[in-house]
């Protein structure tokens, strides 16, 4: 039997904005729009407010001469306000078609916000809506704090539902704008505003204020709203939004419905939005987070090992993604030898515990282990002489007020050497530069960079051991090399050497 299927409207260009210090310019704006539409395949976004500024009229001018080109144009809507003519000329002069009209979804809004009474109110969003239609606009409207409305003034949020449908708005949305709901009066209260409307459209707009954003939009659905709106990460004012990824699972694991969305693309859209926004998640966040597919207890990658015993509907592969097992203070000889076997590394029974009693002490110091780090772990513990290819034997960078950060280093690669020098925007931008002439004179690798974190004990002193783990790219996918040190540079360097190391090590692999 085939799942009747329920809409995902993505806000994360509008509302994700709304966000403490986020804001995204045209470039960024676009390319979230083609992820969204093109690969995650959601079935709408919005954009925009109308009026905000000419720069942002000019984002959507863009992204809807895109969208057209791609046959979107009736899937980008943006909101507008009622203020009769003013809301709808921009949105029309940005070729978007479809305007979500804010209107107050409370009585309580109406007269204290606006100063109006009711019947002034709905009389003003009539007049909107009939200029938008009469521009041969799409109209939806938002009932701005609903979910106080339906609680404390039920006739007025009927009453002016019903104004807005016979004048001719398609989709009624449902906010609960301070995420104040509960599953249960989620459920209750949707479910009761779709029998008193039969037939016409309702859409449900969480906030996450208690945790509840997915639960109220996984209620929501099973209450009759035929689309939900989402954010990418999470992001919105407060705490932010009902969150993409975790709605499209909840919604295929936990209901009758499904959604349109392809789940691999989730990740990248994450990681988009991460890096637009400035806003890193957290690492168990849901789906998307970087520690989520990890298993860190040692019980659980034994579990694993002897039959999947720890493994849900939640798979990495349907996201694209892979199982980790962390090494750190509970990792368990399972642990190791999961990432021994992906590493295609052998060792005898002995050797494992020396090797796993190291990982634990350095996981109860609070440092970092990584599976990259294992090959050095194991050398230095062994005591066999360490494949280094490649050694940063010296390097001085130096930082003044007014002068251009520069680096020196001298670097061996295979028994050759190279001295370089070289200027960049910072210490680490230099030291960078002169690895790359020194690349170019003795032939080895240097990997993309694609994140750079750094890590310091809260409370900690000046002197504080700092920790600067770094993500690369290699063969299409990611890996991590982690650098300790009380100095933040010498930490980032030793993080890179130990990549230059793991690039250089198969001499046949051709891509960088």
């Amino acid at each position: 039997m085939k799942k009747q299927k329920i809409e995902l409207v993505d806000v994360t260009l509008r509302d994700g904005e709304q966000t403490k210090g986020v804001s995204f310019n045209t470039k960024e704006k676009l390319s979230i729009a083609k992820t969204l539409l093109l690969e995650v395949k959601v079935d709408r976004i919005e954009i925009a407010s109308a009026l905000v500024s000419e720069k942002e009229k000019k984002s959507v001018q863009k992204i809807m001469q895109w969208a057209k080109k791609q046959g979107f144009e009736n899937k980008v809507e943006v909101l507008g306000f009622t203020d009769g003519e003013k809301s709808s000329d921009w949105i029309y002069e940005t070729g978007c078609r479809r305007i979500n009209l804010l209107v107050k979804g409370s009585k309580k809004h109406c007269e204290k916000q606006l100063g109006k009474k009711p019947e002034e109110h709905f009389k003003d969003a009539e007049k909107t809506i009939k200029y938008a239609l009469g521009k041969k606009m799409k109209v939806n409207a938002y009932l701005e704090d609903w979910s106080n409305g339906i609680k404390e003034s039920k006739d007025y949020v009927y009453k002016f539902t019903e104004r807005l449908f016979n004048a001719g708005v398609e989709r009624v949305l449902l906010p609960d704008t301070l995420g104040l709901l509960s599953p249960e009066k989620t459920k209750y209260y949707v479910e009761e505003i779709v029998s008193a409307f039969p037939g016409k459209l309702f859409e449900f707009h969480a906030h996450n204020d208690y945790g509840l954003a997915t639960a109220n939009s996984l209620a929501a659905a099973k209450a009759g709203a035929k689309a939900l709106h989402v954010t990418i990460n999470g992001l919105g004012e407060r705490a932010g939004n009902a969150s993409l990824d975790e709605v499209v699972a909840s919604i295929a694991d936990h209901t009758s419905l499904s959604t349109r969305v392809n789940e691999k693309m989730l990740l990248k859209s994450s990681e988009l939005v991460e890096k637009f926004s400035g806003r890193r998640l957290g690492e168990n966040k849901p789906i998307s987070g970087r520690s989520f597919f990890t298993h860190a207890a040692g019980i659980h990658a034994d579990g694993s090992k002897k039959g999947m015993l720890y493994e849900n509907k939640l798979l990495p592969e349907r996201f694209g993604q892979t199982r980790e097992y962390a090494l750190g203070k509970l990792s368990g000889k399972a642990s190791l030898e999961m990432n021994l076997k992906k590493m295609d590394i052998s060792l005898d029974a002995e050797q494992k515990k020396k090797v796993l009693n190291r990982i634990v002490e350095l996981g109860e110091k609070k440092k970092k282990v990584t599976p990259e780090d294992l090959p050095f772990i194991i050398s230095d513990i062994l005591e066999t002489p360490e494949d280094k290819k490649l050694v940063i034997e010296s390097f001085d960078c130096v930082s003044a007020m007014e002068k251009e950060p520069r680096s020196t280093i001298l670097v061996r690669f295979n028994g050759k050497k190279a001295e370089e020098s070289e200027t960049g925007d910072g210490g680490y931008d230099a030291f960078m530069n002169a690895l790359r002439k020194a690349s170019a004179k003795l032939g080895f690798k240097i990997l993309k960079l694609l994140d750079y974190e750094v890590q310091i004990p809260p409370g900690g002193e000046t002197d504080a051991i700092v920790e600067t783990t770094i993500t690369w790219k290699k063969n299409g996918s990611q890996f991590k090399t982690t650098g300790v040190d009380s100095d933040q540079l010498v930490a980032a360097i030793k993080a890179t050497e130990k990549m230059l190391n793991i690039a250089n090590a198969d001499l046949e692999n051709k891509e960088i």
